[in-house]
């Protein structure tokens, strides 16, 4: 009867470990959509490019009108990722791979980290 008892309590102990560690998982990156990316943001012609370390190039599109003051600037932004259209290009004729759909950007550095080598 104890080890029953014993059993069930560490049955129960890890039924609730597990449930909290299911809803205790941080919400950066990728999540339902929204992806948080950090690089270095260029634009052309009206279009803004981030470009982040590992030479990822994100079209970016919806609220960025207040994005011109950080152009050269590096930048991490928070939206809803799509594949860009096979069409679209950066200012290098470079094909981007997604587009995010701009919900929020937190200013990081006035200058991109070893652009010359990293982006």
């Amino acid at each position: 009867m104890r080890h029953v008892l014993l059993f069930s309590v560490l049955l129960l102990g890890v039924t609730w470990a597990a449930a909290q560690s299911d809803t205790s998982k941080p919400t950066s990156g990728k999540s339902g959509g929204q992806e948080t990316v950090q690089g270095c943001l260029s634009s052309s012609g009206g279009t803004y490019t981030l470009t982040a370390k590992n030479g990822k190039t994100y079209q970016l599109a919806g609220d960025t009108a207040k994005l011109t003051d950080h152009v050269g600037h590096e930048i991490k932004v928070t939206g809803t990722a799509s594949s860009a259209t096979p069409s679209s290009s950066d200012a290098m004729g470079k094909s981007t791979g997604e587009q995010i759909e701009v919900t929020s950007f937190k200013h990081v550095a006035k200058s991109c980290e070893g652009k010359g080598s990293s982006y």
